[in-house]
């Protein structure tokens, strides 16, 4: 099974290429982030026609979430992240699909730093732990997919001295991230790829995608029910160069 995530910078503008993309790689399961669009304008008919069943939770003109699945049922669990009734921004979707637990998020961006912005980043990720540990003590097989905005490492990030003060990459964030992995989570892709220089992000200025300047802030956390199911971890990048595409490429797994 082919399971993705892309973050497609706007569903409306960007699907032509999303419909490309889908056509061309063929995955099972994708995880959606940043639609910009309110849950009436989704191009469902669209996705359908594709071969896609859907479930999206949107907002205007900001973040925005969705799941879709290749000819296999969605059964909608949650389209919130537990623990503040007031967050109102569309940014977690979570779903059954095959037996699995499939949890989309769109974590916030937190600049800029310090600031109101990053206090409710590092407020998100403290409920996202809360969740997801709940989550593993179900112990059924669970995914934690989607933009994380977050680069866990050095070797995730060109040039690493010019973003320490950046959100995506503060002392803090990182802080959070290793302890969310240490409940249990496998990075699939860093798991199967310890040592390469794999970036999901490349900026739209200074020709961030030619110079291969670019971030991994995309990723798979997987339960310990696909320790030995994990077969493939790739990016496709190529979808990046393509005219009017997102800032993102689609990441994706393979899974037994």
């Amino acid at each position: 099974m082919k399971i993705a995530t892309y973050n497609v910078n706007g569903i409306n503008g960007r699907l032509p290429v999303l419909l490309r993309w889908l056509g061309e790689a063929k995955p099972d399961i994708v995880c959606l982030q940043e639609l910009k669009s309110p849950g009436e304008k989704f191009p469902l008919q669209a996705i359908n026609d594709a071969g896609y069943n859907a479930i999206w939770h949107g907002q205007k003109s900001w973040n925005g979430v969705a799941i879709l699945a290749r000819g296999m049922e969605i059964r909608e669990v949650r389209r919130s992240l537990p623990g503040d009734e007031d967050d109102l921004h569309s940014r977690y979707i979570e779903a059954i699909i095959n037996k699995m637990v499939i949890g989309c998020l769109y974590l916030p961006n937190g600049n800029p730093s310090p600031g109101p912005k990053f206090d409710y980043k590092l407020a998100w990720f403290k409920r996202l732990r809360a969740h997801a540990k709940k989550l593993l003590a179900h112990d059924v097989p669970v995914m934690l997919i989607g933009d994380f905005n977050v680069m866990p490492a050095d070797l995730d990030v060109y040039k690493p001295e010019r973003w320490i003060a950046d959100a995506l990459f503060r002392p803090e964030v990182r802080k959070e991230y290793k302890t969310l992995v240490a409940q249990g989570w496998t990075d699939a892709v860093r798991t199967l790829h310890p040592n390469e220089t794999i970036y999901t992000f490349w900026d739209y200025f200074r020709n961030a995608y030619g110079r291969n300047a670019g971030l991994r802030i995309d990723h798979f956390l997987l339960s310990k029910h696909f320790d030995k199911r994990l077969k493939k971890a790739e990016v496709d990048k190529h979808v990046r160069g393509w005219e009017k595409t997102s800032d993102h490429a689609p990441v994706w797994i393979e899974v037994k």
